[in-house]
């Protein structure tokens, strides 16, 4: 943007003095009828509370006022901060209901308002974060954005309360410039987020993986694992990366070491980490500091979702079963807490929990934390090996630097400091002795800890990260074999199908909570749940689901596909009051719509015989060409599929009876040895084949070897010689 334009506006804003209250009026919160957790969150604020809507729109054009926009979710701590100080404060909500329309918006249930907002207070301010504050216009047009506020004035900077007595006298001064100012700001914000003016005639050049894998491999922290310093993310997709780059043919036996060394040593220290709830499962956002040690403590289902991929997919290629361990905490963990009764998978957990029953507010990390005190009088003669695995200190394990506010002083949160055997060695205990106290003494905490208070649950069911979680367990089927992954899987994905989509216009919902919310799936909905779909499909090979997927596939399509330049819109365009549609290729915290949507493609055309699907797939490579071409580690994901475009699609099609022990073993040996850029297939003799048969007539003709099941290992729906041995069959997928 402008940033003459952003310098006068923010010396506007701080320099103009303050405005004269007038009489207050009696509050009118509408946020208790809403779906959100997060907006019930903020039901008995004094705050006039407005949910994004045309009545509050409505508001803010009849009484001429500008409205305050404050964007968040359900568990998330500076969020909470921030209602605390300010939403709670009679003195500062009387500030907000006399000068300005005041909405509360959850951004998981609404991406496509908070992208408009966000992308403002980053090119305004060159940071961004939740919880977000942002002033619009009555037409909705931004003007002054930022995150948290402190109440009051701070070492210099204005507080919560001068800032917006400031701005609510700028408007009452100086409309006339603000409006114009958010039009020029909305505008510089338009041509931002267009993107490409016109996509490449050719597909990006397959160099950029090693290049990417170069620039990844350079920022690992060989000490402790991950990338860069603190604060630490876990970074899924830079896994996923890595274990692609890895498989494939072409890559060096060097860096195909160095690859999964670097992915097995992330992963470790992670689940060593503090980051990783050594009690009840599962892991945590981030950690503070470099070590994986102190974490922000909330649970992202999105993260339990894509972290259990990343661990199959590390023990599948290296062989340490330890991962797939760490796979099934993960998985334990979202099915005892994270999973509703009728199959559909919570959001998240948050971080913040009260300490005791008395007291007066909730502090961050309240519900995982120990003193060394409580853990000896619980575990008496174990707690000395207890403490020496989990690295308990009398005073606390936390770094000083890694609790700022001092929430943790005196506190441990639990960290593998070492392994089995150095505590075998140190205590003269068996390995098995080792094995068995440490787990009696984790039984003990986890059993005492459930009568700690819960941190907050938000319960609301998402159809994007949903599709993720059906996928974790779809894979966790296909490389374990529990038959409860499955089942978890296909229980979520007919509560999706019962209650988030229409079948008469093929669309789907964005969320669920006491009933569907009305708002309509984004193209992350449908490419996240698609993925899911066809992961579902290559576990039980019920061709119900691969149907699901190519009818989604298509109305993915027609809802956000860019017909000028190519690519997905994150949003359908449908809604008058979302200033912009943004495009998005940065595999972040959640993967981009478009990265998964170019794998998607790409699958459905090998399964399917599509040849439109895998020239869509193109496209969508070619319209983020400069993207991926100048940061390519922004987009990991899409470098995969730009791979698997550069590569000829291979089917692996197991001919025979379902459930037969011999279709079993060779599926068993397909899942076990894949290839990149490979699907598995089940030509079942019935309803299953005859569905593949009317996509690709090559189908039919994939028959059992008298009576016992058959592997056929094709290549652009071209088979070699059919083998009825599953050794052959090993030896073929191994390239032997």
């Amino acid at each position: 943007m402008n940033p003459q334009l952003a310098t006068l506006i923010t010396a506007a804003v701080f320099t103009l003095p303050l405005c004269h209250a007038e009489q207050p009026g009696t509050p009118q919160n509408r946020l208790a009828k809403e779906k959100s957790p997060y907006l019930q969150q903020h039901a008995s604020n004094p705050v006039n509370w407005y949910p994004w809507g045309e009545e509050a729109f409505a508001k803010a054009r009849e009484e001429n006022k500008p409205i305050f926009l404050s964007v968040g979710y359900s568990t998330c701590h500076w969020c909470h901060v921030m209602a605390h100080e300010s939403f709670e404060n009679p003195d500062i909500a009387k500030v907000m209901n006399e000068n300005f329309i005041n909405i509360k918006l959850d951004r998981e249930e609404r991406p496509d308002v908070d992208k408009v907002y966000m992308t403002f207070v980053q090119a305004t301010t060159g940071s961004g974060g939740w919880p977000m504050s942002v002033w619009l216009t009555p037409d909705l047009k931004p003007f002054v954005g930022g995150t948290y506020f402190p109440p009051e004035d701070q070492h210099g900077r204005p507080g919560f309360k001068s800032l917006l007595k400031r701005l609510a006298d700028a408007w009452k001064k100086d409309e006339k410039s603000i409006r114009e100012s958010a039009a020029e700001i909305t505008n510089k914000l338009r041509e931002f987020t267009a993107g490409s003016k016109s996509p490449s005639n050719d597909l990006p050049d397959a160099k950029l993986l090693p290049s990417a894998y170069k620039s990844i491999a350079s920022s690992y922290d060989s000490k402790y694992g991950g990338f860069g310093s603190a604060p630490k993310f876990p970074r899924p997709v830079n896994l996923d990366f890595l274990h692609h780059y890895a498989a494939l043919k072409t890559t060096s036996p060097e860096d195909k070491a160095k690859a999964l060394a670097i992915s097995d040593g992330t992963l470790k220290h992670m689940a060593a980490g503090g980051i990783h709830d050594h009690l009840g499962g599962g892991f945590h956002r981030y950690s503070v500091d470099r070590y994986w040690h102190i974490p922000h403590y909330e649970k992202m289902l999105y993260d339990q979702a894509q972290l259990a991929v990343s661990y199959l997919d590390a023990a599948r290629l290296t062989g340490n079963t330890i991962h797939q361990e760490t796979a099934r905490d993960i998985l334990a963990y979202v099915s005892r807490l994270m999973t509703g009764p009728d199959g559909g998978f919570y959001s998240a957990e948050d971080a913040d929990s009260m300490k005791s029953p008395d007291a007066d507010h909730k502090t961050e990390g309240a519900f995982y934390i120990w003193k060394e005190s409580e853990i000896n009088e619980l575990l008496g003669t174990k707690a000395p090996l207890f403490n020496y695995v989990y690295g308990v200190l009398p005073k606390g394990n936390a770094p000083a630097n890694s609790d700022p506010h001092g929430e943790l002083t005196g506190t441990n949160t639990l960290i593998r400091r070492h392994d089995n055997s150095e505590a075998a060695e140190k205590f003269k205990f068996t390995p098995a002795q080792v094995t068995d106290d440490l787990a009696t003494a984790r039984k003990t905490l986890f059993e005492t800890r459930k009568s700690r208070s819960r941190p907050h649950l938000d319960d609301k069911v998402l159809t994007a990260w949903n599709g993720l979680m059906i996928s974790a367990f779809s894979r966790a089927y296909q490389d374990l074999g529990d038959p409860a992954y499955l089942k978890a899987a296909t229980r979520a994905a007919t509560f999706i199908k019962s209650n988030l989509y229409d079948p008469e216009r093929g669309t789907l919902l964005r969320s669920y909570r006491d009933g569907p919310a009305k708002i309509d799936g984004f193209a992350a909905d449908y490419a996240f749940l698609i993925q899911g779909l066809l992961d579902l499909y290559e576990a039980d090979f019920d061709t119900t689901w691969l149907a699901w997927a190519d009818t989604l596939q298509s109305k993915q399509d027609e809802l956000f596909w860019d017909g000028k330049h190519g690519g997905y819109f994150a949003s359908s365009g449908n809604d008058p009051n979302v200033l912009l549609r943004s495009k998005e290729a940065y595999d972040g915290a959640e993967p981009s719509d478009n990265s998964v949507s170019a794998l998607n493609l790409q699958r459905l055309a090998a399964m399917l015989k599509q040849p439109a699907r895998q020239e869509k797939a193109g496209q969508v490579l070619r319209s983020f060409s400069s993207e991926i071409t100048q940061q390519p580690t922004a987009s990991p994901l899409m470098l995969v599929a730009l791979e698997m475009a550069h590569s000829t699609p291979a089917q692996i099609v197991i001919a025979g009876k379902p459930d037969s022990p011999d279709t079993l073993a060779m599926l068993k040996i397909a899942r076990n040895h894949p290839r990149p850029n490979q699907v598995v297939l089940l030509a079942d003799g019935g309803i299953g084949q005859a569905f593949l048969g009317k996509h690709a007539d090559f189908y039919q003709s994939l028959t059992p070897t008298d009576g016992k099941a058959t592997a056929y290992l094709c290549e652009n729906f071209v088979c070699q010689l059919p083998t009825d041995d599953p050794q052959k069959l090993k030896q073929l997928l191994s390239g032997e």
